[in-house]
């Protein structure tokens, strides 16, 4: 059984990382590829992008869990619960929402890299919708 301060520990350690991400996906990486060269971007999103959500996704599984020890173990008060309602949306919007749809971005311009054809039309689609779904996490 993990001690309280280790699982505050990992809930901090594992949230510092998953915010960090998300920060530098709206800060930088964002305006970079909006300026970014086509060959560049398409580098970006098949070499970077799988290794940033990779860190992403766990970051934030590891927040959800060790908050919920947390709160089985603090008990419950309103700025507790609306935390954990934030963090529960974010946590279930980066795993259910948003990594989905990079996945199918990531697909779709590795194939039409590989084909040496345009990215279908749908990719614009799945861009929209982690667009939104990460400017709510933001």
């Amino acid at each position: 059984m993990m001690t309280p301060i280790l699982i505050r520990w990992v809930h901090f350690m594992a949230g510092v990382t998953w915010i960090g991400l998300v920060y530098y996906f709206h800060l930088v990486q964002r305006p970079f590829l909006k300026e970014a060269d086509t060959s560049t971007r398409n580098g970006v999103l098949q070499g970077l992008l799988p290794r940033a959500l990779f860190w992403f996704r766990w970051a934030a599984l590891f927040t959800f869990l060790a908050g919920a020890a947390l709160m089985g173990r603090v008990g419950f008060n309103t700025p507790l619960l609306i935390g954990a309602s934030l963090g529960s949306f974010m946590f279930l919007n980066s795993w259910m929402v948003i990594y989905p749809h990079q996945k199918q971005i990531i697909h779709l311009l590795a194939a039409s890299a590989a084909a040496g054809t345009p990215p279908p039309a749908v990719l614009a689609m799945h861009e929209r919708v982690v667009s939104a779904a990460s400017r709510a996490n933001f």
